[in-house]
């Protein structure tokens, strides 16, 4: 008898095994984020850029058409990490943007709330190793750093950027130091890097060391390209010399063909053309030849982060850890668009912009609203503003775990859709109200892996509706409609509707149309706003007027204000010992 249950156990052992031998690994998962990249900047999505190991990604998986984020880089970064809408994850705009009146409102921390946890933190529980290098900008408070939110390994930036070959010099004069931080201390950084080629370099080595541990990995790449200052190596650069010398309007036209030609819009998509760019043919020759360099540094850029996007590659390739990784590539927002005019006195005395040095250590590249709209292409608007310039940005998820390759979705998709994907691919269940006995706030999103596996055509239904706000721009988004209005200097704050599926150019304002539809999503706005803690903006408000105001307010007054009374003291010192003086003589 005792023999027979033994036989028995060790049959059921042996089942067991199998069973788990058969079954696949969890997948690693590599999360790479870029910076500021328009709509068709990547070669898969109709650019003339050399992006190939992110295009051969998308050949290894989806390319998402219709997949949107907000227009700034903390609000997306908070969402992208969490799941939640940036307004109840504490992010309801980055802080250099937002007017005194909101800042430490509900929504309005500016960094995460206590009450949301991140997709690392629920991976590490689940059994990942987790780690980070590059862009944080989701809150700088020692509870709020990398390795207090889920990451066993950390080295980040704690600001929305800095300069790429210098990591302790600032990018603008609105913070008194760049914030590093690495495992939650303040990190001794070197004195000079190239910052994609550094990001790379750290996720390999903490790759390196715990391979042995026997557990998937999930590594997220903040990268800084293409943020301000545009910077790269100079053979990069040399690639695309003289590439741009048609300008912007023709590269604007020539990536709306190539994307309409490779399936991403639809053919003859119209476009507008955006208020912000300049007449081409009016500039002289030697500007030509400035403003085309600046977009051969911004393609070198992008080139150099695809460069060592490639060698992250090729490292899991070496490991063997390739075939079981899942890559999630997505830009945290569209092109930017600002010119940077209000900081050029600032710029210049830590700077130079000279044409032969652009790209260099020491130089500062700014692409300018004519290029960004370039970037854009087919879309409207840029970085800040709710035009699917400013939030339509490209995704790529490719791998394993039944994900079809080569193929493009069209159907809407938000950058709260990624945790609850990440989640399914890892074989978690997704959390509701509570986690670990806390209160938290609920994912907002839906996974994508059915739309991945091509078992589903579309995420949400066409009655879903899916609210967004930044800075005062607002929209509404509901099946192919999009609902949307632009505050001023680049909008009129008025409402417009637009099938974003067949026009994403948004050239078609279809209020009259579909009144019914434009009536009863603008009430679906206002049910977001109210529920989500929606602020309104003062007015008079201009995003680029506040970056200045909040500068001087929370760094310069600062920074200099016991300068300055030691400087006014020294006069009333000065001037009073005159006065007694004069007083005196006076008497005599």
């Amino acid at each position: 008898m005792k023999l027979r249950n033994i036989w028995f156990a060790s049959l059921c052992v042996l089942a067991n095994a199998t069973a788990l031998a058969a079954s696949p690994a969890r997948p690693n998962i590599v999360v790479l984020v870029a910076d500021d990249w328009g709509f068709s900047d990547v070669g898969a999505y109709g650019g003339e850029i050399a992006t190939p190991h992110l295009d051969a990604l998308a050949k290894r998986g989806v390319r998402f058409s219709n997949f949107h984020v907000a227009a700034s880089c903390a609000p997306t970064r908070s969402m992208l990490l969490t799941g939640v809408d940036h307004h109840r994850n504490g992010v309801g705009n980055l802080r250099e943007t937002m007017p005194s009146a909101h800042l430490g409102k509900p929504g309005y921390r500016g960094s995460l709330n206590p009450n949301v946890v991140t997709i690392a933190s629920m991976l590490r529980d689940g059994g990942y190793r987790t780690m980070v290098a590059g862009k944080w900008n989701v809150g700088s408070e020692a509870w709020n750093l990398p390795n207090q939110r889920g990451f066993d390994r950390s080295i980040v930036q704690g600001d929305t950027g800095s300069d790429n070959w210098e990591p302790a010099k600032r990018y603008l004069p609105h913070s008194a130091t760049v914030q590093w931080f690495e495992d939650g201390k303040l990190a001794k950084m070197p004195a000079e890097f190239y910052s994609s080629t550094y990001f790379v370099d750290r996720t390999i080595a903490y790759l390196q060391a715990g391979k042995n541990e026997g557990k998937p990995f999930f590594a997220y790449v903040g990268f800084q390209a293409n943020h301000v200052p545009l910077q790269a190596p100079r053979a990069f650069i040399d690639k695309y010399r003289g590439r741009y010398k048609d300008g912007w309007t023709a590269l604007r036209a020539a990536r709306r063909d190539r994307a309409a030609e490779l399936g991403l819009i639809p053919k003859n998509t119209p476009m507008v053309s955006m208020a912000s760019t300049a007449d081409w043919s009016r500039l002289s020759d030697k500007q030509k030849l400035y403003e085309a360099r600046r977009m051969e540094v911004y393609a070198g850029m992008a080139d150099a982060m695809d460069h060592e996007v490639g060698r992250l590659v090729a490292h899991l390739k070496q490991s063997g850890d390739f075939d079981n990784t899942v890559f999630v590539f997505l830009s945290d927002n569209g092109s930017e668009g600002s010119d940077y005019a209000d900081a050029q006195f600032w710029l210049k005395t830590q700077y130079s912009q000279d044409m032969d040095r652009l790209g260099d250590k020491g130089a500062y590249g700014i692409a300018g609203p004519s290029w960004a709209s370039a970037s854009a292409s087919p879309l409207a608007g840029y970085k800040f503003y709710a035009g699917e310039g400013g939030i339509r940005v490209p995704l790529i998820i490719a791998g394993p775990a039944g994900i079809r390759q080569d193929r493009i979705q069209h159907g809407l998709a938000h950058v709260n859709d990624i945790v609850p994907t990440l989640l399914d691919l890892a074989g978690l269940a997704t959390p509701g109200r509570q986690y670990k006995g806390q209160a938290v706030e609920p994912l907002a999103g839906r996974s994508l892996l059915p739309v991945l596996k091509g078992e589903a055509s579309d995420t949400y239904p066409p009655n879903h509706a899916i609210g967004y706000e930044l800075s005062g721009n607002q929209a509404l988004f509901k099946g192919d409609l999009k609902l949307v209005r632009n505050i001023p200097p680049v909008g009129d704050n008025q409402w417009r509707l637009y099938d974003i599926r067949k026009d994403p150019g948004e050239t078609t304002d279809l209020q009259a149309q579909l009144a019914e539809q434009f009536r009863s999503m603008q009430e679906d706005y206002a049910a977001y706003a109210a529920s989500h803690g929606v602020l309104p903006m003062p007015d008079g408000y201009d995003p680029v007027r506040q970056v200045m105001i909040n500068t001087f307010v929370n760094y310069w007054i600062p920074a200099y204000r016991n300068t300055v009374l030691v400087g006014l003291a020294g006069l009333l010192a000065l001037f009073s010992f005159w006065w007694v003086r004069r007083r005196r003589k006076a008497m005599q």
